[in-house]
């Protein structure tokens, strides 16, 4: 593994750990503070794609996987105290669905750049996060926190997040989860918007001209 890629892999390995303790923890009604760290994954892919091509970006995420899913392992190990309950940093389900999502997303994200990475500079970015976040969102609150997948961690008391309440506040009624997952979906959307502009400024720094237009 070239030393050029490690930044891409630390940066990576540490979004998905920090995702993985954030995601627990709610920033008022309907999102969780992993929203807005998370998204910074599809900016680490798409740098490494633009700048040394769809084998390095896909070295990346595989080693930023293998690495975060360790440290996540690691973290379901790790106890917390809060409110009177003892915890881990990183359940079991959310470490799985972190890890199967990230994967399907990510991968997906660096095929459909280097589909078009010929285009206008800004098409492959977003449409490869957009397309991507959206898979990532579906697969991971699924995974980490439906009733019916209750069985990948017995132990683990999620009826929290099935709660029936009207979807982010006042649509149909719907299980928590299914709302904070609408949110981040949201939040992702912003995001990817918000992530063209260090994506331009990095790239027109790292490669020293434009990229096609």
């Amino acid at each position: 593994m070239t030393t050029k890629y490690l930044p891409g892999i630390l940066a990576m390995a540490a979004i998905v750990v920090a995702s993985n303790i954030l995601v627990q923890f709610l920033f008022g009604n309907w999102l969780t503070w992993g929203a807005f760290t998370y998204p910074l994954a599809f900016l680490v892919t798409d740098l490494m794609n633009r700048i040394y091509g769809t084998a390095a970006a896909r070295r990346v995420v595989f080693t930023g996987f293998v690495a975060g899913v360790i440290c996540s392992l690691i973290g379901t190990q790790i106890m917390l105290q809060g409110d009177g309950f003892t915890y881990p940093a990183v359940t079991l389900r959310i470490a799985i669905g972190s890890g199967l999502a990230f994967l399907t997303a990510q991968l997906l994200d660096v095929a459909i750049f280097d589909r078009l990475r010929d285009g206008a500079w800004w098409r492959a970015p977003l449409a490869s996060t957009l397309i991507g976040s959206s898979i990532d969102t579906a697969l991971f609150f699924t995974i980490a926190f439906s009733a019916g997948l209750s069985w990948l961690e017995p132990a683990n008391d999620v009826s929290w997040a099935g709660e029936i309440l009207p979807l982010i506040g006042f649509g149909p009624d719907a299980p928590l989860w299914v709302s904070l997952a609408v949110a981040d979906w949201m939040v992702k959307l912003c995001l990817a918007l918000v992530a063209l502009v260090p994506f331009r400024l990095i790239v027109l720094r790292a490669l020293g001209a434009a990229p096609a237009s």
